[in-house]
């Protein structure tokens, strides 16, 4: 997986964007918006009521790439969420995981769902969660929630290791509501 323009990410490279993220204003109302980068149409971000939404690193498409090469490049992804967690872990503690198997489910049935969790389907980024929080923003600023998660639209697009940061507790959601 790459960061940026193409650099090798590292999971410490990452902390600059989420130190941005955790410090930086967030929505604190109106629509979710999801944005693209005015060249490649690749998304670049999506934000919400108290949430944004962004890629950290992005792999390479995985277009006409079979076995053994797509797991490969499966287990590398999923080598750098791993580095990253544990780099998290060491900055801000042990994390929790908020599983996504029922915002699939309401996805797929059309239900409604906390604009956080809809817009991670919308992206399509259906990975578990793996949260920390709450965690302090500043000396007289709210708290924030960070999440973290890999995630791909389908076989052959690129893989994401995308971050979450909310103004709001990041729970599982339930089954009957």
């Amino acid at each position: 997986m790459t960061a940026g323009a193409g650099e090798q990410g590292e999971p410490d490279r990452a902390f600059p964007d989420l130190d941005a993220l955790l410090t930086g204003p967030l929505p604190a109302t109106g629509p979710t918006v999801s944005e693209g980068d005015p060249v490649t149409g690749e998304w670049t971000g999506t934000g919400g009521e108290g949430f944004v939404i962004v890629p950290l690193l992005v792999g390479k498409p995985l277009t006409g790439v079979y076995a053994p090469e797509w797991n490969a490049a499966e287990e590398a992804a999923e080598a750098q969420l791993t580095a990253l967690i544990g780099a998290l872990d060491r900055r801000f503690g042990a994390h929790r995981e908020v599983a996504m198997r029922v915002p699939l489910f309401r996805k797929i049935a059309g239900d409604p769902m906390p604009a956080l969790f809809q817009a991670l389907c919308d992206e399509d980024l259906l990975g578990d969660l793996t949260v920390w929080g709450p965690l302090p923003n500043g000396p007289e600023a709210t708290a924030r929630w960070l999440a973290v998660s890999l995630g791909q639209s389908d076989a052959e697009a690129p893989m994401i290791l995308c971050a979450a940061v909310t103004d709001r507790p990041i729970t599982e959601l339930r089954e009957d509501g």
